[in-house]
């Protein structure tokens, strides 16, 4: 038996016992990699240098993508590398910055999700409001009381984890350092104010996606009374794109954290934490230029210049 303070490395998961299957992770894991450092770095290049794209839903798309890149990078890298060299080892104090930021990135994303599904329903549930809910001012405060809380949020429950005796061992079954795989590692009944805070945080994450939820239903019925078929696109052209990817990070988040342990297992576990923390930071940029014509056309003119 040993316990936290004895543990000075944590043994992450192990793609495969073979090199070839470690280079395939390698490769898999950094063209994945590419793909969010290219998409979300060109979307915060586009909006930060075209001022027509200086606007709330603009303003908040690029935090998503500055999140993105922090989500995937906090990881990824680490992933990679150990496949490349052959270990499975990380640091007692990389393991705990890992959990910190992946829980800033997380944590601030799903604040930023819920805040641009209330930007949609004030663009176009009350249009005539836009300006003073959310002008430039209003944006930046509720961005950064996103970020605030994320932090904090993150560093409760970093404390919290490596504070609770580790009894069993120091593999974690993840690719990363992630809370449910630690305390897996606990002492048996000394995870218990870790899992109540964990409930806490479902309790408010659940909130959240009511909010969403609701407003969506109020913009449909709205956007379903207009009577110009090209304002009606427009709309929807707006708001779908943020709801696809509200989806995939909620249900995929979801289902990784609260399935069933009937069904669990190594394998499946492994494929729903890669759904939802390596391939929406990915799929994002793509998500959001596919409809938005504003978005395409700017990138179309970077291109070309």
């Amino acid at each position: 038996m040993s316990n936290s303070s004895s543990i000075t490395h944590f043994l992450l998961l192990d793609f495969g016992n073979t090199r070839e299957l470690q280079l395939l992770h390698f490769c898999l894991f950094l063209g994945i990699y590419v793909a969010a450092l290219l998409g979300n770095g060109l979307i915060i290049t586009i909006v930060g240098s075209d001022h027509n794209l200086h606007t709330p839903m603009y303003f908040f798309l690029l935090n998503l993508s500055v999140l993105d890149l922090g989500f995937i990078s906090t990881t990824v890298p680490k992933s990679m590398a150990n496949a490349l060299w052959n270990t499975r080892a990380i640091s007692y104090s990389g393991c705990a910055l890992q959990v910190f930021f992946f829980l800033i990135c997380a944590t601030t994303e799903f604040s930023l999700l819920t805040i641009m599904a209330y930007d949609r329903y004030v663009a176009i549930c009350q249009p005539l409001h836009y300006g003073t809910l959310l002008g430039s001012t209003a944006c930046i405060r509720i961005t950064a009381t996103a970020w605030g809380s994320g932090f904090l949020y993150a560093m409760l429950h970093t404390v919290n984890t490596f504070s609770i005796p580790l009894c069993e061992g120091n593999a974690v079954n993840q690719f990363f350092c992630d809370v449910p795989q630690v305390l897996k590692l606990s002492c048996s009944d000394t995870y218990i104010r870790e899992a109540g805070l964990l409930m806490f945080s479902a309790s408010v994450f659940w909130w959240c996606f009511v909010f969403i939820v609701v407003s969506y239903v109020q913009i449909f019925r709205a956007v379903l009374r207009i009577p110009s078929e090209q304002g009606r696109h427009k709309a929807f052209a707006t708001c779908l794109p943020h709801l696809a990817v509200v989806s995939l990070f909620i249900s995929t988040g979801t289902f990784a954290y609260f399935k069933p342990p009937s069904i669990s297992s190594p394998s499946l576990d492994l494929v729903v934490t890669v759904l939802y923390s390596v391939v929406p930071p990915a799929l994002n940029p793509l998500i959001y230029s596919m409809r938005n014509q504003e978005l395409k056309k700017s990138i179309r003119k970077v291109i070309s210049e």
